[in-house]
């Protein structure tokens, strides 16, 4: 099975294109925050602080992903959305034989969610790997689910 977010992108850089509108607004309305505090630099210091939070937040969340189970192995991709064509500087790559997959674990915080895989190594030890699925729809984490659960009950099948 192969599934992947790729249609979030638009959505993702209209985000970006509404907070840098909302950093404009608020730099030409900044007169009207001067009731926060007595100091214009720190109302200024303030907002920046706000904005950057709140774009570094939505930089963290908006991230790549692609599954496929098709085959011997299995592909799980993580990378960044806006500049992944030009930079790998946010790719997280995991193949691995469908045999050595141990568990998951899909995790739900209140805006993030992510998938966690547990690897067998070669040497008998367990690997933890986590990916970002916040951007994920339900529908397709339902469908990944359904893969991998199927994958560990071919593992757990006593061999003859």
């Amino acid at each position: 099975m192969r599934t992947n977010n790729s249609k979030v992108k638009n959505i993702i850089i209209s985000v970006y294109f509404i907070l840098i509108v909302f950093a404009i607004f608020l730099a030409t309305v900044f007169s009207a925050f001067s009731h926060l505090t007595s100091h214009p630099f720190l109302t200024f210091l303030l907002i920046l602080a706000g904005f950057l939070i709140l774009f570094f937040s939505v930089h963290a969340i908006s991230k790549y992903f692609e599954y496929d189970s098709d085959g011997v192995k299995v592909v799980v991709i993580n990378k960044g959305l806006l500049l992944s064509d030009y930079f790998n500087y946010r790719e997280h790559l995991l193949e691995f034989d469908k045999s050595r997959l141990m568990a998951f674990k899909f995790k739900n915080y209140f805006i993030y969610k992510s998938l966690t895989l547990y690897i067998k190594s070669s040497k008998g030890h367990t690997k933890k790997e986590t990916f970002n699925i916040t951007l994920v729809t339900k529908k397709k984490r339902r469908y990944i689910r359904q893969s991998l659960s199927k994958m560990i009950k071919e593992n757990l099948k006593p061999t003859n």
